[in-house]
């Protein structure tokens, strides 16, 4: 440790910002650059490849959209704060957003585990009216200790190796949802029988529904984690109580609710991301306004999870 050397974290980095192309010019969109926004990386992924949306060369040119190259890092500064990645290929950002670019003193593998360790610190500096936000003056309240740069990229190797095989348990996942939903739409959709029987969606669920009710939360863990709709997306089927940001107070939790989850109930968002499914696999926490559950009344909840995926686009359209 004596060789490592403490600095701010906004003197050792590039820090790179965005923007979007005018919306009303149509020849700036649906070009073959990626233009990120924080739904494309809010999740656990380490890398980011692909964007929801694209623009032209035109639309750079004619923005302050910038390019971050493969190896930079982007992190979201404003509304849901933290959320990041590393750039997996040439990509533009919204402003919403900052690139991260290491310098001579960072690997920028390292760099990345560095910004995720530092997360909890940049939000609790972050600032704003309605939404949190992390400004380029955020980066410089954070002081980091460095070890030489070889030491880095010794570190960075076993963490990036762990970060490999975390990443080829999602793809199997992925797979496996992938196979899961090939046999539902060849059982139950392909091969169904005439004389099954036909119902109404309502008629086979209870609904906890908590919209409208906005707890006093806390930052601090809890027992009682509030599950938004960040907790649901992803390729994996199940809640993801690692992405969750917000908790409440046992007195909260007894008190406030209307309703509470089970277990294998599957939660559907309904602001924002909407359509967005998770099942959940542990009687823990509440759900958010933002998020509905529903509890299988009469049929299996696997059944129910693999029919609102088949689906999910009807969910978006009404």
């Amino acid at each position: 440790m004596s060789e490592w050397k403490e600095y701010k974290l906004g003197d050792v980095i590039q820090i790179i910002g965005g923007g979007t192309p005018k919306t009303s010019e149509p020849k700036y969109w649906n070009g073959d650059i990626p233009w990120l926004s924080v739904v494309d990386f809010n999740n656990d992924n380490k890398y980011v490849y692909n964007a929801e949306k694209y623009i032209t060369q035109e639309g750079l040119d004619n923005s302050s959209a910038r390019l971050l190259k493969e190896g930079d890092i982007i992190i979201s500064a404003r509304g849901t704060v933290g959320a990041m990645a590393m750039i997996g290929r040439e990509m533009a950002f919204n402003q919403s957003c900052y690139g991260i670019r290491n310098t001579d003193l960072l690997d920028n593998h390292y760099l990345f585990y560095l910004l995720k360790n530092s997360i909890n610190e940049l939000k609790q500096n972050s600032h704003g009216g309605v939404f949190d936000t992390i400004t380029r003056e955020t980066f410089n309240t954070i002081s980091v200790l460095l070890p030489p740069l070889e030491e880095q990229k010794r570190i960075a190797s076993i963490l990036s190796s762990l970060d490999d095989k975390i990443d080829l348990l999602h793809r199997e996942n992925a797979t496996l949802e992938a196979m899961a939903e090939t046999l539902f739409r060849q059982w139950f959709i392909e091969e169904a029988k005439e004389d099954w029987e036909e119902g109404k969606l309502g008629d086979f669920v209870c609904v906890i529904d908590n919209r409208g009710k906005t707890p006093p939360y806390t930052d601090n863990i809890t027992e009682y984690p509030i599950i938004e709709v960040n907790a649901l997306t992803g390729a994996e089927r199940y809640v993801k109580y690692n992405l969750v940001k917000k908790y409440v107070e046992k007195e909260i939790y007894d008190s406030w609710f209307r309703g509470y989850f089970h277990k294998y109930d599957i939660f559907v968002s309904t602001v924002g991301s909407i359509g967005e499914l998770a099942m959940c696999l542990e009687e823990r926490g509440v759900i958010a306004q933002n998020v509905v559950a529903l509890h299988a009344n009469n049929i299996s909840p696997f059944y129910l999870y693999q029919y609102l995926m088949y689906n999910k686009d009807d969910l978006k359209g009404l």
